[in-house]
């Protein structure tokens, strides 16, 4: 817990969706945030007579919540938005894979920049990025992504991702674009020991992450895992996207992807994957016993016309699930709170249709959810005292939500939320929907600048 010497920062006046185990809500209550940690939060006005306290914010009008966690990202793709918009997932992959292998140090950091603002302006507290693409040459590309969270004051996971299958060896991706066996675990495990903080506030961490079943040897998979759990991090890559992907494991492995993973050493609950959309009983059932995590996608499965998760049978399993922005090349949004809403919407379509997920359903897998997948419902993802001080609070009032009596049901139903304020271990990153952390007008100009520096470079070949 916070000394009591701490600086306190006191909310009051709000509606407050906990998102604890019992969904605990105040129609008007109160947060005291003491350093880095929540300190107390409750029905009514603040305690009297608390010292040290700094500010106090009238959240009249207001929602406070976890701050969002994104599970599922790749921010380098931010330069590649709006390319390849009628392709599948393996089409689109071919489209792009040759734009892609041209990225370097420069043009990561600025995409970082981008991705991580946009998602930060959003509610998003704590971000992901599975950056799996290292051209030879192209410089310190994990170095420059992690510094851009630092930067931006994000709590962060860099899931440090790999390629070894390339074009030569049935892969996708050109040659020069993907690394060695032995390359890939080296700097992997130089990645982890460098920059992964274990510490209960940790505000980065490190996970390893080889990228997919088709663009990695199987060898990749399994010492990759070994890896992670001698270094005691977390493993994510992607899964089950597509039926390709499906067909793909079957003709090269002689079983399904979730069998496969299994093989490999790749289920556990140390283990999250992305997309999980065409899985069977038996592969939900395989994640449940292995409490193995999923992030969910809509928008991006939808985008590559991928198909629907069985989020709700997940759910109803014991599956812990988050939810992913994905990256902006196929969600060229970039933005964590619609997906709450896509998510509750894409569901339906599926065989549950209105009893696919609720509102309230839909801010859990966006806050404890994702928190669960990276390894951290511990620390954040609900508001509890002696977690992690990462809040947001969202402003109801306007014309866009005011006439909706329930907060919740606006904030997830309704458009994208302003967000007030936002604070992530404690410091505020947002205020009154613009970065304090960042000047966004200058990342708009270089993410261009930079985007239109790679399609030069990629012209040339």
């Amino acid at each position: 817990m916070a000394p009591s010497a701490a600086q306190r920062v006191v909310i009051e006046n709000c509606a407050i969706a906990t998102v604890d185990a019992t969904d605990t809500e105040y129609a008007r209550g109160h947060l005291v945030l003491a350093g880095n940690r929540i300190e107390a939060v409750g029905a009514g006005k603040a305690p009297e007579g608390l010292e040290n306290v700094v500010r106090r914010i009238d959240g009249r009008g207001h929602l406070a919540t976890p701050g969002l966690v994104n599970t599922h990202h790749h921010f380098y793709q931010w330069i590649t938005r709006g390319l390849a918009t009628d392709h599948n997932l393996f089409d689109w992959l071919v489209a792009l894979y040759p734009v892609w292998a041209r990225i370097d140090e420069r043009m990561t950091y600025a995409a970082a920049q981008g991705s991580l603002a946009m998602m930060a302006r959003g509610g998003v507290t704590t971000a992901m990025d599975h950056h799996y693409v290292h051209p030879r040459g192209s410089g310190d590309l994990s170095g420059s992504i992690i510094r851009a969270a630092a930067e931006m004051g994000v709590r962060f996971t860099l899931a440090r991702g790999s390629m070894d299958r390339s074009e030569k060896d049935g892969g996708l991706p050109p040659d020069f674009a993907v690394e060695t066996l032995e390359g890939a675990l080296a700097a992997t495990e130089e990645t982890v020991k460098k920059h992964h903080d274990a510490s209960f506030d940790a505000m980065t961490q490190v996970a390893v992450a080889p990228c997919s079943p088709f663009s990695v040897s199987t060898e990749l998979m399994r010492e990759g895992a070994e890896l992670a759990r001698r270094l005691g991090v977390r493993l994510h890559t992607h899964g089950s996207e597509t039926v390709e992907e499906e067909k793909f494991c079957h003709e090269l492995f002689g079983m399904g992807p979730t069998d496969y993973f299994e093989s490999t050493g790749w289920l556990g609950e140390d283990v999250w994957m992305a997309h999980c959309v065409h899985m069977n009983d038996s592969d939900i059932q395989a994640f449940a016993r292995t409490k193995t995590g999923v992030a969910h996608c809509p928008s991006s499965n939808a985008r590559l016309a991928a198909g629907i998760a069985r989020v709700p049978d997940l759910l109803k399993a014991g599956v812990p699930v988050g939810l992913g922005v994905d990256g902006t090349a196929s969600n060229e949004s970039g933005e964590l709170h619609t997906e709450l809403r896509n998510a509750l919407l894409i569901n339906r379509l599926g065989a549950h249709r209105e009893a696919a997920l609720n509102a309230r359903q839909a801010l859990r897998l966006g806050t404890y959810g994702g928190a669960q997948v990276l390894g951290r419902a511990a620390q954040i993802g609900s508001l509890e005292p002696g977690k992690l001080a990462d809040v947001v609070l969202w402003k109801m009032d306007t014309l866009a939500h005011a006439s909706i009596t329930d907060p919740v049901t606006a904030l997830v139903f309704g458009a994208p939320a302003p967000v007030t304020a936002s604070f992530v271990d404690g410091r505020q990153i947002v205020a009154d929907g613009r970065l304090l952390t960042a000047d966004e007008d200058a990342i708009a100009v270089s993410t261009r600048d930079e985007a239109r520096r790679l399609a030069r470079i990629a012209a040339q070949d």
